[in-house]
Parts: C-alpha cells; structure tokens; sequence
C-alpha cells in the first residue's frame, strides 16, 4: 500500500494501482492551497457583486437566465445533484468507480472549480475507505459532463444515494456514522463543478488504454505461437519488410513476433507453402495500426486525465469566471470510437486466424481432433469466436457521429463519448475472449505437431497454459475451457 497525491501530474501506471483497491489519496500541499484559494475568491466574488455567473448564481442549462438569491445557493447546488441522478441500465463496475473518484479528485485539485476543501475531501475518503457509490452506465450525453453518472457519484456527499461497501449495496445514509461523517452543505458552483466533468468518459477510457495495451500485448504472443502451429514463413517478419513501410506500430509488432519466435526449431524449418494467408503473414501490418491508434488515443486520455473539465472555469489570479465548454466530451468521444474499431479488427483478424487453424490445412487434421466425426473437437469454439467478432463489427459504429439537442436548445450538440465508452468496455471484453479461443486453438494445434519445439518464451507460455486448460483428445465440455482460458490471458 502507498500514498498517491493528487493535484500532481498523473500516469497509466499510477492509475492502474488506484484501479485496484489498497492503495491511498492524499492531495498535495499546493493543491490544497489552490482548493482554499479558489473558494475564498468566489466567496468574496459573490459578497462584493450581483453579477450573474451560470450556475453559480442562476439556473443551469435553459434556465440559464433565471437569478438565484444568495439565500438558495445552497439549495440550488442540492437541487442539482438530486435532479440529475437519473442514471439507469448497468452498474458500472466497481474499478471504473475508483477510477470516477480519482480524475474527480484530480480536476478539482488544480484550483479552478470554487468547491469546498472538506468536498474534495469527503471524496478522498470515499476512496480511502473503498466506500464506492453506485453508478449507472446510462444516462450521460458526453456534454455539459457526463451529468447523470457525476450524480449518483456525488449523492454520497450529501448522504444520499447507495454505495458499495466489501462487495454489499447498503444505502449511503446509514453509513455516514460508522465513519464520523456528517452529510456535506454544499456551497455556491459545487454541485456544478461536481456534475459538469468528464470523469465517466475518462475513467473508462483509462481502462481501455490500460487493458488495450495487455491485448495489444497478447495478441501478438498468440499470434507468434499461430504462426508455429500453422508452419508458418518468417520472411514476413524480416526487419527490412518494415522499414520501407515505417509505422512504428508495424515495427513494433513485427519485432515482437521476431522476439517470441528467436530460437524457435519450428521457424527455422523448410517450407512448403510460398505464402501463408493475410491472417498470418499481416500480423505487423494489423496489429500494428491498432497499436498505433492505441497510442493516439493514449496520448489524448493523458491530457485529459491531468485537466480541468468542469465549468465554469474560475481564475482568480486573472480576477475572471468564464462560462466555456470544458465539459465537452468531443475529443474523448473521438478516442474512444477509435480504439473501439482497432480493437474489433484485432479481434476479427484473430478469429481468421483461429478458422485456419482448424480447417484441415498444412498436415493438421480438421477441426483439431484426432478422431473427427465422433468427436467435433474445436469446431465450435470458432463459431462463438465469429459470432463474437460480429458482434464488435456492430459495437464499432461510432457513437460520437451522434448528437440529440437537450435542454431546450441550449445544448444542442453533444458528443454521446458516454455511449462510446461502454461499447468499447464491452468491446475489450469481447477481443479478450476471441484472443482465448485463439489460443485453445493454437496450443491444440502445435501440440498435434508431435515432436516438434518451439522458442523458449513460447514454450514457457504452453508449459504455463497446459496446467490450466489441458489438450483436448476427445469432446468434452469447451465452456469451460473457454471461461478457463480467459482466466489464464487475465492473470499471464
């Protein structure tokens, strides 16, 4: 267990460790000086005026015209986290949960929101002592923040709303005492600086950028052992193919395929076939340009994971409240459409390759049995791997093409990055199972091989594998070994 400070500048592999639980939050010695500062300029900006500031003094969205009196500061900001708690479908899983309170926490420590120091706070201790509100996935239109899910991540501040507590839901009001806590008054702009944020968007797309690296990982390891159980060329792989084509993930991939077959008896054998299906011999080409959509997107979730999302934005230095757009979820709607598509298509090019494998072709027998007809052997797992793939295709269609006006007219564009960052969840999972069919197939396949001897990195990987899902020498119950093969990509 370790203390992480925020209000700091963030990275993928802090925000792994806060995924999981165990770790600490604390902010930072100037974010809580950035926090005060803020507060005591807005404070003193509402006592010395009558300006109007949206959302702060007036109604939100539509009613953005409609002057709230210094009396019902309170109540308006109350008014607006109950409001917008309409979230429905799903509850979001409990590390996309953590991962909400941390980029909260993040936005609001850089001094800009207005918010209370004990606000800011009360969310540390919701991580610390894993007291995780209940959120739902539907609800948020990717602008003016991802308002609904913001909510019901807010509504324990206020004793409100249900949080999850060691794997139980118990409702957030009768929990409040066990830790000494009162129900937060939250204060003029704090209700909007906690809803208008992308911390939805974000969260999952940290997930995707973390889990899609894994994958991209796997993928090519999978990939390498294919090409031995398939009797593959190595030409394809060869350093000089790549650099007159130089996109660094063609490269990239290429040398790890080169790397997990060094040494390998298998590839360095004679063949016969003058060249090997797409599925095989563009692993480098493929994988590549996911990998390298990987790393666009990587590097637009690395800005917004360090930067301030709500609205209005407060600059007391500058003595200015600007009312802008910050909430806008455009660019993590873009990111995430994208990755959705190159992660689908290293799923796709995946389950071609796990058909071939089992087609009866380069000395194997069909469907990789020794005695097909009575036994089906892997016939099947190959149609949930294509049924799987289809479904990606259709999880693919960009969200963020998108936008239904809301509000009155007031917010009529939206980015729906929400929509987009479900599906991509939803598509990760989905490319996780096709890579563990991939896998069963391969290792099944190179297993028929009989004496031959691959690379040492890919022996280890079979050695490893074969404690968990066994060869396969007649039918039996393929679930299993599916779900088991899974387990074992999440864990290796």
């Amino acid at each position: 267990m370790k203390t992480i400070y925020l209000g700091e500048p963030l990275d993928f592999s802090t925000l792994g460790e806060l995924m999981e639980p165990g770790n600490k939050l604390a902010l930072s010695t100037q974010a809580v000086a950035r926090i005060q500062a803020c507060k005591k300029y807005l404070d003193d900006k509402l006592a010395d005026s009558d300006q109007l500031f949206y959302g702060i003094n007036t109604g939100f969205g539509s009613l953005c015209d409609i002057a709230i009196s210094k009396n019902d500061l309170s109540s308006l900001q109350r008014n607006l986290v109950m409001s917008h708690a309409c979230g429905t479908g799903n509850m979001v899983p409990v590390a996309i949960i953590r991962l909400m309170l941390v980029l909260k926490i993040q936005s609001l420590a850089y001094g800009h929101s207005g918010v209370q120091l004990a606000t800011v706070q009360r969310l540390v201790d919701l991580y610390n002592h894993d007291v995780l509100p209940v959120v739902y996935e539907q609800g948020s239109l990717g602008a003016s923040g991802d308002l609904a899910p913001l909510a019901h991540l807010s509504l324990p501040l206020l004793g409100l709303g249900e949080v999850w507590v060691n794997g139980n839901i118990t409702h957030s009001s009768s929990l409040l005492p066990t830790f000494g806590w009162e129900p937060i008054v939250l204060q003029a702009k704090e209700g909007l600086a906690l809803l208008n944020g992308t911390q939805f968007m974000s969260a999952y797309g940290v997930y995707a950028i973390l889990k899609g690296q894994q994958l991209i990982d796997q993928a090519a390891m999978i990939a390498a052992l294919s090409i031995e159980a398939f009797d593959c060329r190595t030409e394809p792989f060869h350093p000089l193919v790549h650099e007159v084509r130089p996109h660094l993930g063609q490269q990239h991939v290429a040398a790890a395929i080169r790397d997990w077959l060094t040494g390998s008896p298998t590839a360095a054998r004679t063949k016969t076939a003058v060249q090997d299906p797409y599925s095989f011999r563009c692993v480098p080409q493929v994988h590549g340009a996911s990998y390298d959509t990987w790393l666009h997107a990587a590097s637009v979730f690395e800005t917004e994971i360090n930067a301030v999302s709500d609205n209005p934005n407060l600059f007391p230095e500058e003595d200015m409240i600007i009312s802008g757009g910050n909430f806008h979820g455009q660019p993590l709607a873009f990111a995430l459409d994208f990755l959705a598509i190159a992660m689908a298509e290293l799923g796709a090019i995946s389950e071609r390759r796990t058909y071939q494998l089992i087609s009866g072709s380069r000395g194997l027998p069909a469907f990789l049995i020794a005695h097909s007809g009575l036994n089906s052997g892997l016939m099947i797992p190959q149609y949930t791997a294509a049924s799987i793939a289809s479904q990606n295709k259709q999880l693919a269609v960009p969200a963020s093409i998108d936008s239904i006006t809301s509000s009155n007219g007031q917010e009529d564009h939206v980015s729906m990055g929400a929509n987009a960052a479900t599906k991509l969840y939803r598509v990760l999972d989905n490319v996780e199972t096709i890579l563990a069919i991939e896998l069963m197939n391969a290792a099944q396949a190179f297993d028929l091989r009989g004496d031959w001897k691959t690379s040492a990195g890919l022996s280890k990987l079979l050695a490893a594998y074969r404690k968990k899902v066994p060869f396969l020498a007649e039918d039996r119950l393929l679930h299993d070994d599916i779900v088991a093969s899974k387990r074992f990509l999440q864990s290796y």
